[in-house]
C-alpha cells in the first residue's frame, strides 16, 4: 500500500484595504480613459451614418439605372427592397438593392429621403444626427446629402 504525502497548501487572500486601493486605482483610470473612449464612440456613430448614406446612395443609383427614376417620396427607401406594385414597372426592377433590411441611422432614427430636382444628386438623403432635430453642429449636426438651404 502506497501512502501519498498530502501537503496542506496555505492560501493567502487580500485584505479589505488592498481591495479598496485596487478599486480606487481602477476608478481613477476609468475617469481618465472613459471620456476619451466615449468621444470616440460618438465620432464612430457619425462615420457609421456617413458610410450607411453612401451605401444607400449606391443602391439608389442602381435603382435609377434599372427603373429610369429614383423612388418617389411616397415609395421611399422601402422601394429599394420591395418590388413596385405596377406589373409594368416590376419587369424593370432588379432588386433588392440593399443587402438585408433598410438600416436606421446610428441614433435609431430612419434616414430622411426625398427626390429633389434642385439637388445635384437628384435626391436628398440625410440623418438629423444625435439630437434627432434639424440643424445643429458637431454631434447634433445633420449628416448626408442635405436639402439646399435657400
Amino acid at each position: 500500500m502506497k501512502y501519498r504525502n498530502h501537503m496542506i497548501q496555505k492560501t493567502y487572500g487580500f485584505t479589505l484595504i488592498e481591495l479598496l486601493v485596487v478599486l480606487v486605482i481602477l476608478g481613477l483610470l476609468a475617469g481618465l480613459v472613459g471620456p476619451r473612449l466615449f468621444g470616440k464612440a460618438d465620432t464612430a456613430k457619425i462615420q457609421t451614418a456617413e458610410t450607411q448614406i453612401q451605401m444607400i446612395k449606391s443602391a439608389l443609383l442602381t435603382y435609377r439605372l434599372d427603373m429610369g427614376r429614383f423612388p418617389t417620396e411616397a415609395e421611399g427607401l422601402i422601394a429599394l427592397n420591395n418590388p413596385p406594385a405596377s406589373e409594368r414597372e416590376r419587369a424593370f426592377w432588379q432588386g433588392p438593392y440593399l443587402d438585408g433590411e433598410l438600416p436606421l441611422d446610428p441614433w435609431r432614427n430612419p434616414y430622411i429621403y426625398r427626390p429633389s430636382q434642385s439637388h445635384s444628386q437628384g435626391f436628398v438623403l440625410y440623418s438629423y444626427g444625435a439630437d434627432g432635430q434639424q440643424g445643429g453642429d458637431l454631434l447634433d449636426g445633420d449628416v448626408g446629402y442635405l436639402p439646399d438651404q435657400r
